[in-house]
């Protein structure tokens, strides 16, 4: 049975931020809001968890999993970029965007698209995606919360947590958060967009 927070979307209350980077660290799958859709995510080097989303989502790698940042500050670290690309990233940043961008050695190999060796790579602007990922003090491994038998993401806690409460350990609950997902843009080869969502394409010229 999983837990319930409700957290506020404007100043989380630390003492439950806490309690729920806790249960990422021992294992543990969530569900948190974002600045576009609810997502489900789990700490980076966990397989486990990790397996756990994509059987909660019924996808493989090829559906790219994001690395969800608290800032730019890790991208060297999980990314290959150069400068252009990283001006480009900062004014884009935080933001309704998923960047695909290729992987460096520090990314768990079983985390990667199995060909390409790419990973999204997001900096959501969520005070309590932002609180979570500050306190956990590594990327968190995500996916948006997409159901397979679902035309849209879920976007009503309670509804996810009638749904979900025997799959995952925590559903956090920080509002209403919309249901149109992030504008995709792949940067391992110029600039392409993979997908138009909530985010402003024009910022990068497409």
């Amino acid at each position: 049975m999983s837990q319930f927070f409700a957290i506020h979307p404007e100043n989380p209350q630390e003492r439950l931020i806490k309690q729920a980077v806790e249960i990422i660290r021992k294992g543990g799958v969530i569900v948190y809001p974002t600045d576009s859709c609810y997502a489900i995510g789990c700490a980076l080097g966990d397989k486990t968890a990790m397996e756990r989303i994509l059987a909660i989502r019924k996808i493989n790698l090829k559906h790219h999993l994001t690395l969800m940042c608290a800032d730019l500050s890790d991208l060297g670290t999980y990314a290959k970029v150069d400068n252009s690309q990283f001006r480009q990233l900062k004014a884009a940043t935080p933001g309704s965007y998923t960047f695909i961008l290729q992987a460096t050695k520090e990314v768990p190999n079983r985390t990667l698209h199995p060909k390409r060796k790419t990973i999204g790579l997001r900096v959501p602007d969520n005070a309590i995606a932002l609180a979570l990922l500050k306190e956990l003090g590594e990327p968190m491994l995500s996916s948006t919360l997409m159901l397979p038998e679902d035309d849209e993401p879920l976007t009503d806690p309670y509804e996810i947590r009638d749904r979900l409460e025997h799959a995952v350990d925590l559903v956090i609950d920080g509002g209403w958060c919309g249901t149109e997902p992030t504008t995709v843009i792949d940067m391992t080869d110029g600039v392409e967009l993979m997908r138009q969502g909530k985010g402003d394409a024009g910022l990068f010229g497409l």
